[in-house]
Order: C-alpha cells, then sequence, then structure tokens
C-alpha cells in the first residue's frame, strides 16, 4: 500500500470509531482496550517459540508442517486474527528458500509474527517479490546460491504462512528459550536467514 492509501484506511477507521462512540455503542477507551489486549499476545517471540520447538522436537516439527493450525495450538496460541485462518508452515532447506507475501493487501499470521512491517505490506513488495524473489531478497541482504530455489507462498483471508527457517549450525546444546532468542520476524516471513 502505498502511504496515500494507508492514510486513507487510518481516517476510515478513525470515522467508524467516531460514529460508534457518538452513537453510544462502545466507548472509545474500549476500543483503544481491545486493541491494546489483542495486540499483548501477539508477536515475534510467539513464533520463535513456536520455530525453536521444531528444531528441539522432530515430532513437533512434522505436526507443525503437516498441520500448522493445530500445531500451534498445542503452545496455545492461533494462527489468525479476528476470524479463524489456516496455518500453513513452510520449511527452508539446504537447497529449497520458503518467502511469504500476501500480493492482495497485508494478509500475515498476526498472533505469531505480531503487527506486518510496512515493506510487507507496501505494493513494492508485494508485487515484485512474486515477480523477482532473488533481487528482492538480495535487498534484504539475503544472497542465496543459485542452487537453493526460491518458492513464494500467497497468504488469503483463509490461509497464512509461516517460514520454518533452517536451525542455525553450531546451536545444538542451546535449549528452547536461547533458540528461540535467535530467530527473527524477518526469517519467520523468509526475508532472512539465520
Amino acid at each position: 500500500m502505498t502511504e496515500h492509501s494507508d492514510a486513507l484506511i487510518s481516517r476510515r477507521v478513525r470515522r467508524l470509531e467516531t460514529l460508534l462512540e457518538e452513537r453510544g455503542i462502545v466507548a472509545g477507551v474500549a476500543v483503544e482496550e481491545a486493541i491494546d489486549a489483542y495486540l499483548a499476545d501477539s508477536g515475534p517471540a510467539n513464533g520463535a517459540r513456536v520455530v525453536a520447538r521444531a528444531w528441539t522436537d522432530p515430532a513437533y516439527r512434522a505436526r507443525l508442517l503437516a498441520d500448522g493450525t493445530a500445531a500451534v495450538a498445542e503452545l496455545g496460541y492461533a494462527a489468525g486474527g479476528v476470524q479463524k485462518q489456516r496455518l500453513r508452515v513452510v520449511e527452508n532447506t539446504e537447497h529449497l528458500h520458503n518467502v511469504v507475501v500476501c500480493t492482495l493487501c497485508s494478509c500475515y499470521p498476526l498472533r505469531l509474527l505480531g503487527p506486518s512491517p510496512g515493506w510487507y505490506r507496501s505494493e513494492a513488495y508485494r508485487s515484485r517479490v512474486v515477480r523477482e524473489p532473488r533481487a528482492v531478497l538480495a535487498e534484504f541482504g539475503l544472497h542465496l546460491p543459485e542452487s537453493t530455489a526460491v518458492t513464494v507462498w500467497d497468504s488469503t483471508s483463509e490461509t497464512r504462512y509461516m517460514v520454518l527457517p533452517r536451525r542455525p549450525e553450531g546451536t545444538e546444546g542451546l535449549d528452547e528459550d536461547a533458540l528461540a532468542g535467535l530467530v527473527t520476524r524477518n526469517a519467520l516471513i523468509g526475508t532472512a536467514a539465520l
């Protein structure tokens, strides 16, 4: 989205909030409290915990890749936002790198990754990563060998994607908390490697 359309959406949301307040349907403070409560349980630390569990528990990793929605629920997380969405987790390997986009808007597993970054919502990212993923990844500083295939996954309102990054070498002795501390939001989207 361009800054102009973001501003337009912000004005529309604020107008809707104002109408709800004026008609006594909801207090302005209630809207802010609801948003704060929703976001309090959302963030990339949640996705990082899921990844750390998958790195240390092969059975959990298999369940995560087979049914991401059910597997993250085992850890107390939801895949989607207000409405239920399916989560599909895609695994990076030595020969395959995955990257996530939502070409239509900015569908994103908010509960697992927190609010989406501005670049994820930008029209430039949304259109270019599909056409020239290697060039876009290079702009993020991620240079993959030519032998590594790149797959782009397009999120929708029904299905969200999260990348299971490759576990960094030399981390065999780390526990789940330490491993989770290595995982970044960009790695969960696929625009970074660990």
